[in-house]
């Protein structure tokens, strides 16, 4: 991959802010760069191919950096949030349970046998795409969505190769074990150096010296932990989450919040979402019909499905805003193509699922950034 194609996928990641900065369409940047990716892709010019090796890495990069600055962006310690908590729980298993339903429904309509599979996108909510967008959009009352969104993301990022391939279930549950156990171990041993003041010692001499080490030690951090998840066969998605909760749980510098702010938003994470887009091809669904059918039940299901968090004092605006799928579709696709466990077009399928989610989840957020606006400008 040369400087040709890095310079045409910041051009083409230029569409999200240039979208998102008319205000009154309350449109989120990532929204741009999705469009932007299926324009160039495989779904349209072809000018970028997804699968170079180069681009593939660069954009694992941004994705663990993504989830990383959405995780570190939660607050964990936020007594609002805490609070929110058991709803939130609550809405992510009375959202499962609906899933679960409809996965078997559908495995059954379309004759396809993959009912776990479809529950598990039914129930999932992407943080990477829902988090973003509400923050860019500055709505308010979200402390219920994100932590359903983060509770439902965690769990189906951890069973979707279960459920794509029970015959290494135990092992990928292993490799989950082992990426939240490096989480956890990095929590205390940075909680004891914040305790004992050297953290604050390294901060000062970072910022006197402009040796920007924290940014080193955290991106040090989530290599680390990425490795871990590679090799352990699970998504760098968890890792870089993971990370970030425990970031947040201990505090998170602001010097170290604009650093990560600035190599994330300014490069690997649109570059991130113009690949997800660009790896995206609608072509199969023509050559069947039915697996058509199959995208828009699978996203009308999830879209439905998670409205059923209103029984907890969920918004129905922000129920749709906790349906928006990202990863996991995407996953699926390229987990179940790889091991050739799809039928033809159901990768395809799952990411047209996908695409309506994402659309509705704009819409939503959009409506509710218009409501609370009003709201604020109302006598």
């Amino acid at each position: 991959m040369g400087f040709s194609l890095l310079a045409l996928v910041v051009l083409v990641g230029m569409l999200g802010p240039l979208l998102a900065g008319r205000e009154s369409w309350h449109l989120p940047a990532v929204v741009g760069e999705l469009l932007g990716g299926l324009l160039v892709g495989a779904s349209g010019l072809r000018l970028l191919d997804s699968k170079e090796p180069t681009f593939t890495v660069l954009a694992q990069v941004g994705f663990a950096l993504v989830m990383f600055v959405v995780g570190s962006n939660v607050p964990v310690r936020d007594v609002t949030v805490r609070r929110a908590l058991r709803r939130g729980l609550v809405g992510a298993v009375l959202v499962g349970v609906l899933a679960a339903l409809a996965g078997i429904g559908l495995a059954a309509l379309f004759g396809t046998g993959h009912a776990a599979l479809y529950g598990v996108l039914i129930a999932s909510s992407s943080a990477a795409l829902i988090l973003p967008i509400i923050t860019s959009l500055g709505l308010h009352g979200i402390a219920q969505l994100t932590a359903q969104v983060a509770i439902a993301d965690a769990v189906c990022i951890v069973a979707l190769p279960l459920a794509i391939n029970p015959a290494r279930a135990a092992s990928t549950a292993l490799g989950a074990v082992a990426v939240i156990a490096g989480a956890g171990l990095i929590f205390f041993v940075l909680r004891r150096l914040d305790r004992d003041g050297l953290r604050k010692r390294l901060h000062r001499l970072s910022e006197r010296r402009k040796f920007a080490l924290e940014l080193r030690i955290n991106v040090l951090l989530l290599f680390g932990l990425a490795a871990l998840a590679q090799f352990a066969q699970v998504s760098v998605l968890l890792a870089g989450f993971s990370l970030g909760l425990v970031v947040a749980a201990i505090g998170e510098p602001r010097r170290l919040a604009r650093q990560l702010f600035g190599i994330t938003e300014g490069f690997f994470g649109p570059l991130f979402f113009v690949w997800l887009g660009a790896s995206i091809s609608l072509s199969e669904l023509g050559s069947h019909p039915a697996m058509i059918l199959l995208g828009v039940c699978l996203g009308a299901s999830a879209i439905l499905s998670h409205l059923v968090a209103r029984l907890v004092s969920q918004p129905l605006l922000l129920g749709v805003v906790a349906a928006g799928q990202l990863g996991v579709p995407v996953a699926a696709a390229a987990l179940g193509t790889q091991l050739r466990l799809l039928r033809p077009g159901e990768d395809a399928a799952l990411l047209l699922g996908a695409l309506l989610t994402i659309a509705a989840t704009t819409v939503a957020a959009s409506l509710r950034a218009r409501r609370e606006r009003g709201s604020a400008i109302a006598p």
